[in-house]
C-alpha cells in the first residue's frame, strides 16, 4: 500500500516536514481556502502541489473537492455548480493530479458527539454516543419529529442525561457536533444548522441517490476522459442522523453506486471506520466484491457498542479484523498489479500532543503516526508470511 498522510494546508500544525518524518511518501489534501462550489484555479492548485513536492512528497489524493449543497439537492444554481466542478477536474488534470475523494453527505461531513473522549490509557479519541446525539437533537436543537428516529429507551436516557449536564457540557456537545473541518462547512450555529437541514425535509433516500446518480452521470464521462479516478467516501456515521438521509452506508448502497454509471472512474474510498460502524458490513468480503472499484483506503477501527454508539479504537483493535482487511487489500493489489494509496485515519491524541497541540480532532501527529507504524508492520508481516 502507498502510505499517505492527511494534511490541512499551511495552517495545519502537522507540517509537511512532520509528514516526511513519518515515513509516508504521499500527502492527501485539498484547497481548503476555496469556498465550496467555486472553481479550483490552476495557479492555486500549483501552489499547494509545489509546496508538497518541495519536501519530496507526492500529492497522492485530493480530499476533497467538496460538492455544493445545491448539487446534492439538485436545486437553484446546481447546473452552474456542476460546471464549476467539471472545470476544477480539468484544472487538476492539467496539474497532473488524477485522484479525487469526495462524499455526498447532506450538510455535515463526519459527525461525533465527543472530539476528545478520554480513554483508559489517558489518550483521547473521537466518539459517537447515541444517547448524547439524542440529547442534542431532542433537547438542544429541539428538532421536530425526533421521536420517529429514536426508541423510547434512548430518548428517556437522553432526557435524564440532559438534566444532569452542566451548561459547559451542553456547549461542548453542541460545539463538537457542529464543528466544521476545512473544506466542508464553517462552524455552525443552531439557527443556521436548522435552516440548512430544513432544505432536506422533502428529500428521501431515493431522492438523494437519484441526485447522486445525476451528478455522477454529469462528471464521470469527463473524469474518465481526463484519466481521473473519483472515489466516494462512505457516510459517517453509516445511519441517518438529524433527519438527514445517509445513502452510502452498506454493501447494497455501494452496489447502487457502481451501477449509476459503469466506468472505472466511478470508484470507492474504502473507509474501514465508516463502513465498520455498521455491524452488518463484512469488510473483507466487500473489499473482494468491489475490488475493481476501490481506489483509496482509509484504515481505522471503531469499537461498536450495543446501542449504536462507537468510538475510535486503536488501528489494530476495535470491532473489525484489520488483519483480514489488510490481507484482502493486498490480494486485490496483487491481482490488479497496483499499489493503492492508504492513509491511517483518526488517530488518538496522545503523549506530547495532549500537552501542546492545536491539530484538528482526530488528526494530531503522534496518534496517526502510531497507526501508520502498526499498519506498516501488519502489511510487512502478511507479505513476509506468504499467505496471500
Amino acid at each position: 500500500m502507498k502510505q499517505t498522510f492527511r494534511w490541512f494546508g499551511a495552517s495545519d500544525v502537522v507540517t509537511l516536514s512532520d509528514i516526511k518524518q513519518s515515513g509516508a511518501t504521499g500527502v492527501v489534501t485539498a484547497l481548503h481556502h476555496i469556498p465550496n462550489g467555486e472553481v479550483w484555479e490552476i495557479e492555486e492548485i500549483l501552489k499547494t502541489k509545489k509546496a508538497i513536492e518541495h519536501v519530496n512528497l507526492e500529492w497522492s489524493f485530493i480530499e476533497s473537492i467538496p460538492i455544493h449543497e445545491n448539487i446534492k439537492l439538485r436545486q437553484n444554481d446546481y447546473k452552474q455548480r456542476i460546471e464549476n466542478y467539471k472545470q476544477s477536474l480539468k484544472n487538476i488534470a492539467k496539474c497532473g493530479i488524477k485522484n479525487v475523494c469526495y462524499n455526498f453527505m447532506p450538510v455535515l461531513d463526519w459527525t461525533r458527539t465527543h472530539l476528545f473522549w478520554k480513554l483508559e490509557d489517558g489518550s483521547t479519541a473521537l466518539r459517537f454516543d447515541k444517547v448524547e446525539m439524542a440529547v442534542f437533537e431532542a433537547f438542544i436543537m429541539k428538532r421536530k419529529d425526533v421521536e420517529n428516529d429514536y426508541n423510547k429507551t434512548i430518548l428517556k436516557k437522553a432526557e435524564m442525561r440532559f438534566n444532569e449536564m452542566t451548561s459547559e457540557e451542553k456547549q461542548r456537545l453542541q460545539d463538537g457536533i457542529l464543528k466544521g473541518l476545512p473544506g466542508t462547512v464553517d462552524d455552525l450555529t443552531i439557527p443556521k444548522f436548522k435552516e440548512m437541514i430544513a432544505q432536506y425535509k422533502d428529500i428521501s433516500h431515493a431522492d438523494l441517490k437519484a441526485n447522486l446518480s445525476y451528478f455522477l452521470n454529469e462528471i464521470i464521462p469527463l473524469a474518465e476522459q481526463l484519466g481521473i479516478k473519483m472515489a466516494i467516501h462512505p457516510d459517517d456515521p453509516p445511519f441517518d442522523i438529524m433527519g438527514l438521509p445517509r445513502i452510502i452506508t452498506s454493501e447494497n448502497d455501494l452496489e447502487d453506486l457502481v451501477g449509476f454509471i459503469d466506468s472505472p472512474s466511478n470508484g470507492i474510498t474504502f473507509c474501514t471506520g465508516s463502513l465498520g460502524a455498521n455491524p452488518n458490513n463484512d469488510l473483507p468480503k466487500m473489499i473482494e466484491k468491489f475490488k475493481d472499484r476501490i481506489h483509496f483506503l482509509h484504515l481505522r477501527n471503531v469499537k461498536r457498542e450495543a446501542d449504536g454508539s462507537f468510538y475510535e479504537d486503536n488501528h489494530l483493535a476495535g470491532s473489525s479484523d484489520m488483519y483480514e482487511i489488510v490481507k484482502a487489500v493486498l490480494k486485490i493489489e496483487k491481482a490488479r498489479n497496483i499499489v493503492l494509496p492508504m492513509r491511517p485515519d483518526h488517530g488518538h491524541q496522545m503523549l506530547h500532543d495532549l500537552k501542546n497541540n492545536n491539530a484538528y480532532a482526530g488528526y494530531s501527529s503522534i496518534g496517526r503516526l502510531k497507526g501508520l507504524a502498526e499498519l506498516r508492520g501488519l502489511e510487512l508481516g502478511i507479505l513476509k508470511s506468504n499467505t496471500l
